[in-house]
């Protein structure tokens, strides 16, 4: 007989944190932002895995040499509330796989992953987490400080971008195929948007 793990049931109204999180067998990869489960979308489509794919290589390409890290979803990042002294599992009540980011302090970066924010994000929407990737994480990453953060849609072959100055987010100009996409904060790292998203 298979050996089968009953998946916990969750209280949607309960705040949960990484210590809970740490618990949990689930199917799905689970999401916590500010102490409340978001479910992630079951396998990510073979598109949004292509566009992952293609951007994994051009970020890998520019900061291979660099003092910055790339990291690739599944990797937890754990956000610390600035309140608490301390700094224990179950004090943290954020914790995130963003498909794509860049951490280039080495003291945020653990056995289990990054605590506290990355410096770069992207986040590639696929049908189901719109809102979370553009109005939640948005939220959530601009009172952190992620430096940049850009939603790739590959639908519709655009990407959005935003920089945090003053604490706050400035959004750029949405960037369609025939355009150059280049960071803000890492110059270097600059391709033809069209190419992530040829099929």
């Amino acid at each position: 007989m298979e050996n089968s793990v009953e998946e916990p049931i969750l209280d949607y109204g309960k705040v949960y944190t990484y210590a809970d999180y740490l618990q949990w067998r689930f199917k799905e990869r689970i999401e916590i932002i500010k102490g409340k489960v978001f479910k992630m979308s079951p396998a990510p489509a073979r598109l949004h895995q292509k566009v992952s794919s293609k951007l994994s290589r051009v970020f890998l390409n520019v900061f291979h040499k660099s003092t910055c890290e790339v990291y690739v979803a599944p990797f937890d990042v754990r956000l610390i509330d600035k309140r608490k002294k301390s700094v224990k599992d179950e004090d943290i009540i954020t914790v995130f796989q963003p498909d794509i980011c860049v951490v280039c302090d080495p003291k945020k970066l653990d056995k289990k992953g990054c605590l506290g924010a990355p410096d770069f994000i992207i986040e590639i929407l696929s049908p189901g987490n719109s809102k979370k990737e553009m109005k939640y994480k948005y939220e959530l990453y601009e009172e952190n400080g992620v430096k940049e953060y850009w939603i790739v849609d590959y639908r519709e072959k655009v990407i959005w971008r935003y920089v945090l100055k003053d604490n706050i987010y400035i959004g750029l100009k949405p960037l369609i195929e025939e355009e150059i996409a280049t960071s803000s904060i890492f110059p270097d790292l600059s391709f033809l948007v069209g190419e992530i998203f040829e099929d």
